[in-house]
């Protein structure tokens, strides 16, 4: 895949983050059933949708690719796909979505779960049981995050797989929560799970890249404290998350999905800076210590990922010098007590 010199629109980021690698159309060629994608109006929700209704189309498949979210999605319905809205956390709604062999979940609440303890839990537990529940015999897809293993020092090269989870605070403890809903049914081999360890994706809107660009071009103060961390291009998350129903198993499979690099945070705020005719304010210093993820395995399965990070820099400056429009959902990667 050639990739853009630069990135100007949001039609065209929304395109080139969707468009199927030939490996993924290989890939739905031979996938039996239909897909559902369960939370898809959410960040990634959008992305993976288009990106999984470009594949069917483009290798003549009949799969239907479902959508399901409480909000309308009238622009993946305009790209193909059957959106079903549906109140996730009642259990009669739930039963009635249409069972599909191919399940894509995506539903998390992070953002003020300091302050909505019980919503976090519920979004992050009963959601996840309802949708294990009814999709018994399925393959589940569960995208989790890094934030349930511990902080991992630099000099660790990243939490792997095999890291005990250690979540700190609310909001990571009820992640493992949602990991384990799924596992009561995988470890009864009712159903076929892979939980995706996810962390961050970026995109030009939206993530790790976007915070510190910002902070440099507005000329705030960077916190160095958190000094490292690693993050994939959004598209290619999307990619290796599709690929992944291939590796649900029962008992569950454990995946992490980052880039193949920890970065530093000041070195990529300094690069922001050349990019963006800046110069860096910096606080704190740093302790080593961050969500930091080793995607070995993923990079083994899947390669590495196509955009990589110094062309994600580029793009990302590019955006902001243009005023790009903005998600507007800072991700507060500095967090390192697990307070959201």
């Amino acid at each position: 895949m050639l990739l853009p010199e630069n990135i100007t629109s949001v039609a065209q980021l929304d395109d080139f983050m969707s468009q199927p690698s030939e490996r993924l159309q290989d890939f739905f060629r031979h996938l039996d059933g239909d897909i559902m994608i369960i939370g898809a109006s959410g960040k990634t929700g959008p992305t993976l949708a288009r990106m999984a209704i470009r594949a069917v189309k483009s290798c003549g498949s009949s799969q239907k690719v479902y959508v399901v979210a409480r909000s309308a999605m009238d622009d993946l319905v305009a790209a193909g796909c059957q959106a079903i809205r549906c109140d996730l956390s009642d259990w009669e709604a739930v039963s009635r979505l249409p069972r599909v062999k191919n399940v894509i979940f995506l539903v998390g609440f992070k953002f003020g779960a300091e302050a909505a303890k019980s919503q976090t839990w519920a979004m992050n537990t009963i959601v996840p049981y309802h949708v294990a529940r009814h999709f018994q015999g399925s393959r589940i897809v569960s995208l989790s995050t890094g934030c349930v293993y511990p902080v991992m020092h630099l000099s660790s090269g990243g939490a792997t797989e095999q890291t005990p989870p250690e979540p700190v605070g609310e909001y990571a403890q009820s992640c493992l929560g949602r990991e384990r809903m799924f596992d009561f049914f995988a470890d009864r081999k009712l159903e076929s799970v892979v939980h995706i360890r996810l962390n961050y994706a970026v995109e030009c809107r939206y993530g790790v890249l976007r915070d510190i660009g910002e902070k440099v071009l507005q000329g705030e103060p960077l916190d160095l404290t958190t000094g490292y961390a690693n993050v994939i291009w959004q598209g290619d998350a999307a990619e290796q998350i599709l690929l992944s129903l291939s590796l649900a198993a029962a008992p569950a499979m454990i995946l992490n999905l980052t880039g193949p690099e920890c970065f530093s945070i000041r070195q990529v705020a300094e690069e922001f800076g050349r990019l963006l005719g800046k110069t860096p304010v910096f606080s704190g210093e740093p302790n080593g210590y961050g969500y930091l993820n080793n995607a070995s395995k993923a990079n083994e399965l899947f390669g590495y990922p196509r955009v990589p990070l110094n062309t994600i820099i580029k793009w990302t400056a590019e955006w902001l010098q243009n005023d790009g429009p903005s998600l507007g959902k800072p991700t507060h990667f500095q967090t390192q007590d697990g307070k959201y």
